[in-house]
């Protein structure tokens, strides 16, 4: 600022200098002249007396405008690393497939285990759990560990693996027993792709509700709902033999438990108790309706 006839003046101190730093970058952008300064304690940005006036009224500017810019989304607080669900997931699944290759019990675990729209209405509740451990091949099974894991660790993370993984099969389970309602009366199916899906739900739905304490855009918020829906068109809609009905149900009924789930609040998920109580009961459960086929025995009606 050589030349200048009267001192340069102070406009901004800060013991910050990145304070004074992007401050002086709006100075840069407008053409004012400056120099950064400091002393043992602060910052300060100086410009020519001539221009002090101006330069404030950019400073102003730029605070109002930074104040009401909308924060950036917190990222959502992790209940849990969500292995160990996935780890009791992984195990539950193939100890099942490895039990139905060996005729375990002399059981015809397809027969007793799969899903039945008539049978599931007329009271046998257990098939919209068993089915989704039951599959038709490696291929089938390989499938559905990965993506299933990966989704499945998502819903942990945000849930804690307890609260996540009892989530994921109470809407599975919902999601056969829509299916059921919804198909003929003699359609069946098996796959734990009905509780992947429901695990997409609930990690879409959980995600756009806590968006409502954010300050985003309206459109901004949509887009958990909306990716979910992508992928669950990618990865749900194709194969020949692929329930797309189930799929869909599936993850309808794990949108509407993790909407229902984001409104626990964070003190119910971070309880130690809570989250082993509801690990202990998604194995029960699945313990309880593999007892309940195998007891009543049989194929299906009809």
């Amino acid at each position: 600022m050589d030349g200048q006839q009267s001192p340069p003046e102070v406009i901004f101190r800060s013991p910050s200098k990145r304070a004074c730093s992007e401050r002086s970058l709006v100075l840069a952008a407008t053409g004012i002249r400056f120099e950064m300064d400091h002393d043992a304690r602060e910052y300060v940005l100086l410009v020519a007396a001539g221009d002090v006036e101006r330069a404030i009224a950019e400073l102003d500017t730029y605070a109002r405008e930074n104040r009401a810019a909308p924060p950036h989304p917190a990222a959502f607080p992790h209940f849990s690393s969500g292995w160990p669900g996935v780890y009791g997931y992984v195990v539950i699944v193939l100890l099942v497939d490895i039990l139905d290759d060996r005729g375990t019990f002399s059981v015809p675990w397809f027969a007793v285990g799969k899903t039945h729209a008539e049978s599931i209405l007329n009271g046998e509740w257990w098939r919209t759990v068993t089915a989704l451990t039951l599959h038709a091949d490696s291929a089938h099974l390989a499938a559905n560990v990965v993506v299933g894991a990966i989704f499945g660790l998502f819903a942990g993370q945000l849930l804690g693996s307890g609260v996540g993984w009892v989530s994921i099969l109470a809407a599975g389970a919902m999601g056969n027993l829509l299916n059921a309602g919804i198909q003929p009366a003699r359609h069946t199916s098996i796959g734990a792709s009905t509780a992947v899906f429901a695990a997409l739900g609930i990690v879409a739905a959980y995600a756009w509700d806590r968006r409502r304490h954010f300050q985003v855009r309206s459109l901004a918020r949509w887009t958990p709902l909306v990716g979910g829906g992508v992928l669950l068109g990618y990865l749900g809609a194709g194969g020949v033999r692929t329930d797309v009905v189930a799929h869909l149900a599936g993850f309808c009924c794990g949108a509407l438990v993790g909407l229902l789930s984001s409104r626990l609040g964070d003190r119910a998920l971070l309880s130690a108790r809570t989250q082993y109580a509801a690990g202990a009961a998604a194995i029960a459960t699945v313990v309880f309706a593999w007892s309940r086929a195998i007891t009543a025995g049989g194929a299906p009606l009809g």
